[in-house]
């Protein structure tokens, strides 16, 4: 019996739908953003980024559902995105009033740690097109008759405004009334939530949210602060304390099908022990961690590796084999530049078989 009941790949338009905002990245390469006089642009967002490795790595049909305002930085990002191959039928633009006063694109800047030295982001994401969609703005049951399998939203989108939370409960429930699987990337962001409610406003929505969802992605931590009892403490990476906290979230959520969740231990920024844990029906899994794993980019990582437990979980292949992909893929998201997937599926499975990083001619 499988883990999960999808809807057949051949009646479906889409393989995952995912709904985010997605701005426009900065990067100032080797440099620091105060020093720096160049900068690479990039599309960027958590939930977008699933969209588009599955697309790219995958090879699965993918959408996104957005807000834009449509003016030159806008179209370069629509512009990024279709290099991504993910389909953008479902883009909502916004008109712009010159200035930005009544909606705006969302920007940030990241640059990269190093050593002792920590990656530092400096977002500029205030009233963006995406954080004033409201109930009523999508038609979700027109895009969900269209045959979607899967759909995928997460914390950083809820976080945005006081109505995105309640288009993401709208959105899930259209997507329940059509078949879909529903994931969630509790994802949480300090600088986001503080002005709302921090951490407390946070598990408030994930909790209103949980009835809806089959696949839960997360940090440790915040599962168990957002998710679970608020006075048990946080897991400490090993596998049977995974265990007993999925335990606990599972009394509380029993529609939850799996939990995933990715291990970090830094040793320096571009130096990190990255692994994983699962859960499904009842067992915990670990994945096999990668020992000093050497980091060029951190950001996607996590995104990397809940595409790739998607992949798993949607080919039917089991939480074991599921969780290894998602953590294979995600070192991989972290070896270039930028917040997205330039791996292939080749390389994902020659991580996974332990393959060297020899050069390959």
């Amino acid at each position: 019996m499988e883990l999960l009941t999808l809807r057949e790949r051949a009646e479906c338009k889409f393989d995952l739908l995912s709904m985010g905002e997605v701005l426009l990245r900065f990067d100032p390469g080797e440099e620091r953003i105060v020093q720096t006089r160049h900068f690479r642009v990039w599309e960027a967002g958590g939930e977008y980024n699933v969209a588009r490795a599955l697309r790219r790595v995958f090879g699965m049909k993918t959408a996104v559902v957005t807000a834009l305002v449509d003016n030159p930085m806008g179209r370069l990002v629509e512009d990024l995105m279709l290099q991504g191959g993910v389909n953008l039928d479902h883009v909502v633009w916004r008109e712009y009033d010159g200035i930005g006063a009544e909606s705006r694109n969302g920007v940030y800047f990241m640059e990269r740690g190093f050593g002792v030295r920590n990656a530092v982001g400096s977002m500029d994401r205030g009233h963006t097109a995406i954080s004033q969609l409201k109930p009523g703005d999508v038609d979700w049951d027109a895009i969900f008759a269209q045959g979607v399998r899967w759909f995928h939203t997460g914390g950083i989108f809820c976080a945005l405004s006081a109505t995105t939370p309640e288009v993401a409960k709208e959105a899930m429930q259209s997507a329940r009334r059509h078949g879909a699987v529903i994931s969630y990337d509790c994802n949480y962001r300090p600088s986001l939530w503080k002005a709302v409610g921090g951490r407390a406003r946070a598990a408030e929505v994930n909790r209103e949210l949980a009835p809806y969802v089959d696949v839960l992605f997360g940090h440790e931590g915040d599962l168990a602060l957002e998710l679970g009892p608020y006075s048990y403490a946080p897991p400490q990476h090993t596998l049977e304390s995974y265990q007993d906290m999925c335990d606990r979230i599972l009394k509380a959520h029993p529609n939850f099908k799996a939990i995933a969740t990715t291990t970090r231990r830094p040793h320096t920024a571009s130096v990190n022990d990255f692994g994983a844990f699962g859960y499904a029906e009842g067992k915990a899994y670990e994945a096999r961690e990668m020992r000093d794993l050497a980091i060029f980019d951190r950001v996607g990582g996590g995104d990397g590796f809940a595409s790739g437990v998607v992949c798993g979980l949607m080919e039917g292949r089991g939480m074991e084999w599921a969780l290894n992909c998602g953590v294979a893929h995600g070192a991989l998201t972290m070896t270039t530049a930028g917040d997205n997937s330039f791996a292939t599926r080749a390389e994902v499975e020659r991580v996974m078989q332990g393959g060297s990083a020899g050069a390959q001619r």
